[in-house]
């Protein structure tokens, strides 16, 4: 029909003017108004509306596990299934093919991949805590006790743990929750002030860019204010992969594993950067080596490093070599090769006729 319209040539928004004069005012359609948007933040505060507040994260003042205790690693799903990936498996998945091998003989540096956890090794997180825990106790009208001992306890343990030792008294569960996410306010609000890095970070992070190292920055902080921060350190461009909540990892090891696949090294050619103990079992658990900061913690804590010092200023990449210098280089290496068994020889018989 000539005075009908195909639904695919009708144009939107339809004008009132679009019907016949005859046709009844209540069925016509009204000038269709555009609308802002609606924006909704992420639970994870990394969505672009600034009118809801970001949730924050409260793993920052959580004992997480050390994991890989038996070399056991993380599951990813694939199209054709569940993939479960431990440590042999990226060991074994991840070598280098004949191309990159030729190339790692003739730079082997190149063939590390450097993996820096956030805690006291990139950032300062040790103020950021301390100042959350007093910011909580000035506006809960409380001191915390200058005891060393409940000092380590705020720095290392969990928030479940101290919160009764130190300002919860005789409080419900709704109290506990209330000063946990106050108290991960006041650190993501501090996180925001911090701009300077660890001292020599940025000096020894541009040693390694010119040797062509690939590295990793590990945190369970979420990812907007993670790259929020390291822009305002100047240090982003250094960090080829960044772990962060939202990968999802459970444990320790567990990231410093994913750190390693997003650098596409394989976990025994990786060296972690931590200061505390745990991070550096985590390490050895993965196959990785481990280099230790000596700070938030002793450095008789710190002996089962493979490598402890005072400072990054300490640290060149020669150093990274002889961590490496017992292993030896794997090019030329004999490859085992199964070789088919030679078919049994026949008897011979001879018969004798009498």
């Amino acid at each position: 029909m000539e005075g009908t319209r195909s639904w695919s040539q009708a144009q939107f928004p339809l004008q009132p003017t679009s019907f016949p004069p005859q046709f009844p005012k209540k069925y016509q359609v009204l000038r269709v108004q555009k609308s802002k948007p609606l924006k909704i933040a992420k639970a994870l505060g990394t969505g672009d509306n600034e009118d809801f507040p970001a949730i924050p994260n409260n793993k920052m003042f959580m004992e997480e596990a050390i994991g890989a205790e038996y070399g056991e690693g993380f599951e990813t799903f694939r199209p054709n299934g569940l993939l479960k990936v431990d440590v042999d498996f990226l060991n074994d998945r991840l070598q280098e093919g004949f191309l990159r091998r030729i190339r790692y003989a003739m730079k082997p540096d190149e063939a590390y991949g450097l993996i820096f956890s956030w805690d006291n090794v990139v950032a300062d997180s040790r103020s950021l805590k301390l100042d959350a825990w007093n910011q909580l106790a000035s506006e809960e009208g409380l001191e915390i006790p200058e005891d060393d001992n409940v000092q380590r306890l705020l720095l290392y343990g969990a928030a479940d743990d101290a919160l009764p030792k130190v300002l919860l008294r005789e409080k419900n569960e709704a109290d506990r929750d209330r000063l946990k996410t106050r108290l991960s306010q006041f650190y993501y609000d501090n996180l925001l002030k911090i701009s300077e890095p660890i001292e020599g970070l940025k000096e020894w992070l541009d040693a390694v860019s010119t040797a062509r190292i690939p590295c990793a920055v590990v945190s369970s902080l979420d990812r907007r204010n993670m790259v929020e921060a390291l822009e305002r350190m100047g240090l982003m461009k250094y960090f080829q992969a960044i772990v962060t909540e939202e990968d999802g990892m459970e444990s320790i090891a567990h990231r410093f594993l994913s750190a390693a696949v997003k650098l596409d090294r394989k976990p025994s050619k990786c060296v972690v950067f931590e200061d505390d103990p745990r991070g550096i079992t985590a390490a050895h658990n993965c196959t990785m080596m481990a280099v230790a900061l000596i700070g938030a913690h002793p450095a008789y804590d710190l002996g089962q490093a493979d490598l402890a010092v005072g400072g990054f200023s300490e640290l060149s990449v020669i150093n990274l070599r002889r961590l490496f210098a017992h292993k030896g280089s794997t090019f030329m290496d004999l490859e085992k090769q199964i070789a088919e068994k030679a078919p049994r020889r026949r008897k011979l018989t001879i018969d004798t006729i009498f």
